[in-house]
């Protein structure tokens, strides 16, 4: 499961009190077992607090590196010690799950994420559409459209996972009907800047002329996102709660033309761009974008799509009972049947207690909840 901003906040926290507080930064690495390439590509100056955040961004680039730099924290002499060693052991022991599963599983396949403490279930076009848009460096849009309460939203947990395993962080808006292009712009551009550096983007309404402020405010961003040691994926989520004459229309139309100019000029170090809940009926994004977009539509999980997710997970995760050998295959097949129902019987009920939850986060809960049990026995 990969560590949240905060949790990486922590880490440079750590690495700064307990790594980098010395004049001889560069040695003290060494002696922790980072190797001469690794400490040769970091800018390392005077100020620890500086160090600390550029440590984090070059281990950040993949899970090995994320996990050598917790080995090293985890096993530090005054850290591990000290009430905070467990939560850096913690955080160690999830990144090397990662890091197992990222060498031995498909991870666009996964099921089970997080260390088994969330699900996701079925997809599996969106699977494929995701394999192909991470491997195409002329892809830089992805649409996901569907019915309400499909799992448009749901699609970001996936996209999550999988890039922990391949190398970009999804940074996500959450739009509604009140949203503003201002306030898209700032809060993407807290995504793609370091806070301490004091950098803003243009701000859009401080011109006479909307649109070419918009402009520079949406290069601005994508610019950074580019320039930045992280790959970042920005997420719009919930387009189709905006209202018809919101100017963050004008904003998604620019942010896919400037996230497809980038590519052309700086390939995969460019942004991408996912607009979940953006349906073919919405204003259609600019005309030489159109060659560089994947699509996805959502849809309701139904009974053959759970009865193929638990088949996946108690062959690839059997119970201890069934591993040991007392229950065969047709057993086993009586397990899926049984994990069906029990999910299905645990979303309609849940579903008449009036909590507001949406048919596909029920039935992700109960999946949960039953995967917990059937890890127990």
């Amino acid at each position: 499961m990969p560590l949240a901003d905060t949790e990486w906040d922590l880490v440079t926290m750590w690495a700064q009190q307990y790594l980098l507080d010395t004049p001889a930064p560069h040695a003290v690495l060494a002696e922790h077992g980072f190797s001469r390439e690794f400490i040769g590509a970091l800018p390392l100056t005077a100020v620890s607090a500086d160090n600390a955040r550029a440590l984090v961004r070059h281990a950040c680039r993949d899970i090995e590196g994320q996990l050598r730099l917790l080995e090293a924290l985890a096993a530090h002499d005054r850290l591990s010690v000290l009430p905070e060693g467990a939560k850096a052991a913690a955080f160690r022991d999830r990144l090397a799950e990662d890091l197992r599963a990222h060498r031995s599983q498909d991870v666009f396949r996964t099921c089970v994420l997080s260390g088994g403490a969330e699900v996701f279930i079925d997809r599996q076009d969106l699977r494929e559409t995701l394999r192909s848009f991470v491997s195409d460096p002329h892809r830089s849009v992805l649409l996901v459209d569907g019915a309400q309460d499909s799992g448009r939203s749901y699609t970001y947990t996936l996209i999550r996972h999988i890039g922990q395993h391949h190398g970009f962080r999804p940074a996500r808006v959450t739009l509604s009907p009140t949203t503003t292009a201002d306030q898209v712009i700032r809060r993407l551009a807290g995504f793609v800047s370091d806070p301490r550096a004091g950098l803003a983007p243009p701000h859009p309404t401080e011109l006479n002329d909307l649109l070419p402020s918009l402009d520079d405010a949406v290069h601005w961003i994508v610019g950074r996102a580019t320039a930045v040691d992280e790959r970042y994926w920005l997420v719009l989520d919930e387009c189709d709660k905006l209202d018809a004459s919101s100017d963050v229309w004008d904003l998604i139309s620019q942010l896919a033309l400037a996230v497809y100019e980038h590519a052309a000029v700086r390939g995969d170090a460019a942004p991408r761009l996912v607009l979940l809940g953006y349906g073919p009926t919405m204003r259609q994004l600019p005309y030489d974008v159109r060659g560089s977009v994947c699509w996805d539509t959502a849809r309701i999980v139904q009974p053959d799509d759970l009865h193929g997710f638990f088949d996946q997970y108690f062959h690839e995760y059997p119970p201890s009972f069934v591993a040991s050998g007392t229950l065969r295959g047709a057993s086993l097949a009586e397990l899926v049947d049984e994990a069906v129902d029990e999910v299905l019987r645990a979303a309609e009920a849940e579903g008449g207690d009036g909590d507001g939850a949406s048919y596909m986060r029920r039935i992700c809960t109960a999946a949960e909840g039953a995967i917990r049990v059937y890890r127990s026995l």
